[in-house]
């Protein structure tokens, strides 16, 4: 009996066995055969960082053989140069490349209007819009920096591409170009009217159900029938390090940063030694500088800034008190955040954030001074300045020559006073060499 419920139990656990391998390989099959979209999301200012994510994104759809993937934008433009690699990387992939303006409120400005052109598949959200393709917004110069000329090339260049873009995927071309000479824009609604766009989707669920079937072009002639309806939506977000170089690509932030390596780099110029100052100072200096690298900036008012930090040092260390090289240094500090970046609105530093920085290093200037100047007014703890003042035994009598007992040290002396007796205290009135000039202390009473 015991012989058979032990055969049943083995019995039993081999069933389960197998039906747990068959469960594991079904379901591996069914991921297999079931189509994946990678889905990327390009939120604010187009920048290098930006451009990296979105072509680390669209390499990573190849490399899984993804059937699509999406690129949720939101953005009011950004620099001409990021916008290109971007678009280049959407023309150039493997798979097919849907930009979807989402989600509602959303736009696509400026930089965004190129890039959601070139996508195999252009869809919004309700509530957006496209449009204002200023090529004075795409460039790092302002319209006053450019002369009409070069204006007009600018204007001239940004037209022919988005046309091209355009025409690649049928799409409008005279609205884009006129996006670009005439910074028009459209909702939603209107952009599919005027063929701007593919699309209208409320939702990435919704978008993926209406575009299955369709079949789209790639750049190298092959045609790719789209199986959304059905696919593994797998959401590819940037990793810490890239959200952090995006999060310091702010004009706010570089501002910022600029402003922390000025001072720490002062403190450590003015008081050698403390190294922390230096240190924090460095790192600060090299993250304002990749900051910079991906904002346009006016190397008019980086100079600027330089010249009001070796203004602030030659305060501190040169001049006592708070005079002219201060105050220039404080009116170059606040002249260099002013036109410190170009491209309009969106890459000034915020007016508020200036001013706070502003009186920040203002205070901490003073705090320098003040505590410089009352160390110039000590008196010296070092060398034979500081033997001034001090008392000594004489050892030998003082006629005038002999020796003073000082510190531990016999010191050869000489009096000032005429003759002074052994044992009497003196004080040290000047020092010649190894020399000590003393006078006898004269006891309270004595006159």
């Amino acid at each position: 009996m015991i012989q058979r419920m032990n055969s049943l139990l083995r019995i039993f656990r081999i069933a389960v066995l197998i039906a747990l391998l068959l469960t594991v390989l079904i379901s591996t099959c069914v991921r297999a055969d079931s189509p994946t979209v990678i889905v990327l999301n390009v939120k604010g200012i187009i920048n290098p960082v930006m451009a990296d994510y979105l072509a680390g994104g669209i390499k990573e759809a190849e490399n899984k053989n993804a059937i699509a993937c999406v690129v949720q934008l939101d953005t009011p433009g950004g620099l001409d140069t990021a916008m290109r690699d971007m678009v280049q990387a959407i023309v150039n992939a493997r798979v097919p490349v849907i930009v979807y303006v989402s989600p509602a409120g959303a736009r696509a400005a400026s930089a965004g209007v190129f890039i959601t052109v070139s996508a195999h598949i252009a869809a919004m959200a309700p509530n957006t819009a496209i449009g204002a393709a200023s090529p004075v917004s795409l460039s790092s110069e302002g319209e006053q920096e450019m002369s009409e000329t070069m204006q007009e090339k600018v204007m001239n260049d940004a037209a022919a591409y988005i046309r091209s873009l355009a025409g690649e995927h049928g799409r409008n071309v005279d609205w884009a170009e006129r996006a670009v000479r005439e910074a028009v824009s459209a909702t939603e609604k209107e952009a599919l009217e005027l063929n701007v766009i593919d699309i209208v989707s409320p939702t990435l669920d919704s978008l993926l159900n209406d575009i299955d079937g369709r079949t789209v072009t790639l750049l190298n002639g092959s045609q790719v029938t789209l199986n959304t309806a059905s696919a593994t939506i797998e959401y590819l977000d940037m990793t810490w390090i890239e959200e952090f170089l995006l999060a310091i690509s702010d004009p706010n932030i570089a501002f910022t940063l600029l402003g922390l390596a000025g001072v720490g780099l002062w403190v450590e110029i003015t008081n050698p030694g403390l190294v922390f100052p230096g240190v924090f100072g460095g790192i600060s200096l090299i993250f304002a500088l990749f900051s910079l690298g991906n904002l346009p900036v006016n190397i008019a008012g980086i100079l600027l800034m330089v010249l009001a930090f070796v203004l602030f040092v030659v305060e501190a260390l040169v001049i006592p008190g708070f005079g002219a090289a201060g105050i220039g240094g404080i009116i170059s500090l606040v002249f260099g955040a002013l036109i410190l970046f170009k491209g309009g609105p969106m890459n000034q530093v915020n007016p508020g954030l200036i001013a706070i920085v502003v009186i920040c290093i203002v205070l901490f200037l003073a705090f320098i001074i003040y505590k410089l100047a009352k160390t110039r007014e000590l008196k010296s703890q070092t060398g034979a300045e500081e033997l001034i003042g001090e008392t000594a035994t004489v050892r030998t009598a003082l006629n005038p020559e002999g020796v003073v007992f000082y510190r531990g040290e016999l010191w050869a002396a000489v009096s000032e006073e005429g003759r002074i007796e052994a044992g009497e205290v003196v004080s040290i009135k000047k020092v010649s060499g190894l020399t000590l000039h003393v006078s006898k202390v004269k006891k309270e009473g004595n006159k």
